[in-house]
């Protein structure tokens, strides 16, 4: 038997509607996350009866600590302190037009809050004024479905998901994160109404998917998403991964199978949300790159540097930032194949030396994400692949310790070439400064001072460029 702990805020909220005579309920995710064993930190107060004025007696009882913030509009109100989030609103009843998600509210009964909540396990409400304090609250048996780890709508599923679309995107990323199953008359719904998630924002469609992607499993997600035919609406090209065609009896593989096994080999080790998507989008241009090679089979030639291309429209579509989150992807996208390379091929130095100088700070998770790209159904040569990536680890750290080329800048600068040949800004000075940076990945000298400046003199030399005076001091 789930207990409500009678204690703070609980004690506060119950005081003041108790003094109100407002009747209070904490209600959905909080509560089905105490029967679930799950913490959760955003607590949601229904007052039957002004939710802003209980909100506002809650922060004068708490005093000072407390930040009170009103949204007038929406009917809401949040009173926060560093403890705790508590989101106040009156009971209601809503009603929807077909071609907007914003509903008509009225004020309702407990019972009609609850009805127009999403699912079952989040319509579940416990009372909170002393007398009848703690009382569960179950109209539509929310505890049966957790029991059963169950997603069902409170009322029709096709009303359900008309009135608000995004209830679509919020069952698939619960089933994701809680590990349950979508009943199947809800699921047969969202496919029905899969056209109606075009009226939702992008922002909130993107937020919900952001969700499903830093679920534990989000190959569930994904995959719900795609055979409900959602993700063909909201993400085409992930969709379009999908499938393989055969010639002369030889078939690529299913590349979205294989990217979700990638994104959940990546999810094992990491909670970032964007080297999940650089998981996500590592082949996204493969059905692009496709091309049938009489001599080689199916090949996907450059399709990580088509994908880096790709990105900037994908993540301006999906308004996602296009700042150095989008540019730490890209990265990933297209140097993704680079370890692949190291492994098939000898291991250089000078190979090595480039990636390093190439993934900087990245290197790591770029390593993460190239063995997880080793999906193959044959265990020996994923075992294979696998040893020789620890070679690979190991000559990093080498090469890192003996040469120090992660993020290095040329010894030399750009500006001490320009001075030593009294040289303006021109192409002379990019060769020259290219040529050292090349010298010292390929390992002809050394990535010190003194080496890199004899380099670029004797260079400067075949260049045909004028031999500078003597030097009266280097840099400091």
């Amino acid at each position: 038997m789930i207990v409500l702990d009678w204690k703070e805020p609980f004690t506060i909220v119950s005081e003041a509607a108790d003094e109100m005579g407002t009747d209070a309920y904490v209600v959905g995710g909080y509560v089905r996350d105490m029967f679930l064993n799950r913490p959760s930190k955003d607590i949601d107060i229904v007052a039957v009866g002004s939710g802003i004025a209980l909100a506002g007696a809650v922060a004068g009882k708490i005093g000072k600590g407390a930040k009170l913030s009103v949204f007038r509009n929406f009917g809401v109100a949040q009173v926060k302190t560093h403890e705790w989030e508590l989101e106040f609103v009156g009971a209601r009843k809503e009603s929807y037009t077909r071609d907007s998600r914003k509903p008509v509210v009225e004020d309702g009964t407990l019972e009609d809050d609850q009805a127009r909540r999403d699912f079952t396990i989040n319509a579940l409400a416990m009372r909170l004024n002393r007398e009848g304090y703690g009382e569960l609250i179950d109209p539509f048996d929310g505890c049966r479905d957790i029991e059963d780890l169950v997603i069902r709508t409170p009322r029709d599923p096709d009303v359900t998901f008309s009135d608000d679309p995004l209830r679509m995107m919020r069952a698939v990323r619960f089933a994701s994160q809680l590990g349950f199953f979508i009943e199947s008359e809800t699921f047969d719904a969202i496919c029905r109404m899969k056209e109606r998630i075009g009226i939702v924002s992008v922002e909130r469609i993107t937020d919900e998917l952001n969700k499903i992607i830093l679920s534990p499993r989000p190959s569930v997600g994904l995959e719900l998403l795609e055979l409900s035919g959602l993700l063909p609406i909201i993400f085409p090209e992930l969709s379009a991964l999908g499938g393989v065609e055969i010639r002369g009896g030889i078939g690529h593989k299913d590349n979205f199978r294989h990217t979700l096994m990638v994104l959940d080999s990546i999810s094992r080790h990491t909670g970032d949300l964007w080297l999940r998507w650089s998981a996500i989008l590592h082949d996204i241009a493969k059905p692009a790159a496709k091309r049938w090679d009489n001599r080689l089979g199916w090949t996907f030639h450059n399709h990580e540097f088509m994908g880096q291309r790709m990105l900037p429209d994908i993540f301006r579509r999906m308004k996602l930032p296009t700042n150095e989150k989008m540019r730490y992807v890209q990265k990933m996208v297209g140097l993704h194949m680079r370890p692949i390379a190291l492994v098939e091929d000898e291991v250089t130095d000078s190979a090595v030396r480039r990636l390093l100088f190439d993934a900087g700070d990245d290197i790591d998770d770029l390593m993460l994400l190239a063995e997880a790209d080793i999906t193959s159904r044959n265990p020996e040569k994923v075992k294979r692949f696998l040893e020789n990536f620890r070679l690979v680890r190991e000559k990093l750290y080498e090469i890192e310790e003996k040469d120090r080329v992660r993020n290095f800048q040329p010894p030399v600068s750009g500006e001490e070439i320009m001075s030593t040949f009294n040289l303006p800004p021109s192409r002379p000075v990019g060769v020259l400064k290219e040529a050292i940076k090349n010298a010292i990945l390929e390992g002809v000298i050394p990535n010190e001072y003194e080496a890199a400046r004899d380099f670029m003199l004797r260079k400067a030399a075949g260049m045909g460029l004028p031999c500078p005076g003597p030097r009266d001091a280097q840099p400091s």
